[in-house]
């Protein structure tokens, strides 16, 4: 599966500081400081709708990370997956009679299309969970005769006794877990389990569901939390620097991942961090789509709204914070945006040094975009108060915004 064309970084005087964020598994700030090459792995999209504000705002997030890694010098090896089968897109499918691979299909191309036009840094590999089913399948066998896996009806289950750090990515107490394993796509409820906790790896092939050769395991399709442990093995290993995603997928998404990677390795950690971002509400829930409240990247750019504004939108909340999407949001970042793209117009401003080292410092305080954007703010306001003599110093600021920021003014 291929990813999205990756804009233009541009070059920048100096070198950016090392990343200080928040580790939801140790509850506190960490300072990341990956060797040469950064390694990262971001869950992807269920593709059975379209990008909504949401999605956006956790893809910005792990985009400035990247960025901020990049201003270091370092490489980056960004990881991301498409979970194109699982039950929310088959019910999707049979829903509004589409063919389930279409749909699938269909939806990631747009989430290409939104990605690219936001500017978002695309992965190294991107990579679809039926991709990795041949390598999902010996995984779960291996775990199976380990014996941190069992059969329960012809499906397989993880037993998350067998991992000793089972819990300690989301910290989350056994109740709190088994509440929202149920809302998140498990089924504590499920009599012969040998802990309600534990999640399927493979689901035996049921009658008008698509399935694969599982090998020993019989045919059926794997479980949620296997293919991002198959897929960031495969390419990143073991240890590597951050896990991201949304605040949603703390557990169980991530919890379990990391019990199923370091059951079947061995080693441990499977990731050094685990880094969340918050959730986007409107009228007062959660985006989501199983809520239908909404608001879509591409409704926004079919509109005629220019997606730097979308950007700038996200940029303005933490991206920690759980946040409420309203139309003054978007109107407050169109009219901040068109106030740079002036000042950065003009042949002369304010020296711009001091901006850059106000962004860099920023994004390096747990990726501070807020700050970032009110340290351009303050430049901007110079620049139409009482202008400057310093020809380089629009050109400064317009590509520290574009490298950092991915803003293209």
């Amino acid at each position: 599966m291929h990813a999205w064309p990756a804009s233009e970084v541009p070059a920048l005087p100096g070198q950016g500081r090392d990343l200080e964020i928040h580790d939801t598994s140790t509850g506190g700030r960490v300072s990341l400081t990956p060797g040469p090459v950064a390694r990262i792995y971001v869950c992807g999209i269920t593709p059975y709708d379209a990008t909504h504000l949401g999605h956006a705002a956790t893809y910005n997030a792990f985009d400035l990370v990247q960025r901020v890694w990049l201003d270091t010098q370092r490489q980056v090896h960004y990881i991301q997956n498409v979970t194109d089968i699982d039950d929310p897109l088959l019910e999707r499918a049979a829903a509004t009679g589409d063919d389930w691979v279409a749909l699938a299909e269909r939806e990631t191309a747009l989430f290409r299309e939104d990605m690219t036009a936001l500017r978002m840094l695309p992965p190294r590999h991107f990579e679809g969970a039926v991709e990795a089913i041949p390598r999902i399948v010996p995984m779960v066998e291996r775990l199976r005769d380990l014996g941190a896996a069992y059969e329960l009806a012809g499906d397989v289950y993880f037993s998350v006794a067998a991992d000793p750090h089972f819990g300690e990515v989301s910290r989350l107490d056994a109740e709190t877990m088994r509440l929202l394993s149920a809302e998140r796509g498990g089924d504590p409820e499920r009599p012969g389990k040998k802990n309600p906790l534990d999640p399927m790896l493979w689901r035996a092939a049921r009658d008008g569901e698509p399935t694969w050769d599982g090998g020993s395991l019989g045919p059926g399709r794997p479980g949620w939390h296997i293919e991002c442990v198959a897929i960031a093995l495969e390419h990143l290993g073991m240890g590597f620097d951050v896990q991201g995603g949304g605040s949603d997928l703390a557990f169980p998404h991530h919890e379990m991942g990391a019990s199923h990677a370091q059951a079947l390795t061995g080693d441990y950690p499977f990731a050094g961090s685990y880094v969340h971002a918050g959730m986007v509400g409107l009228d007062g829930e959660k985006m989501s789509k199983s809520k239908g409240n909404l608001v879509f990247v591409s409704q926004l750019r079919n509109e005629g709204v220019d997606p730097a504004a979308i950007r700038l939108t996200l940029l303005a909340h933490h991206y920690r914070s759980d946040w409420e999407y309203a139309p003054g949001v978007l109107a407050a970042a169109q009219d901040r945006l068109a106030r740079w793209r002036a000042a950065v117009s003009r042949p002369d401003g304010p020296p711009a040094e001091a901006v850059l080292a106000e962004i860099r410092q920023a994004l390096a305080d747990d990726l501070d975009s807020p700050a970032a954007l009110a340290a351009v703010d303050r430049w901007a306001a110079a620049q139409e108060s009482a202008g400057g003599t310093d020809p380089g110093a629009p050109g400064l600021v317009s590509r520290a915004v574009d490298a950092l920021l991915g803003v293209a003014l």
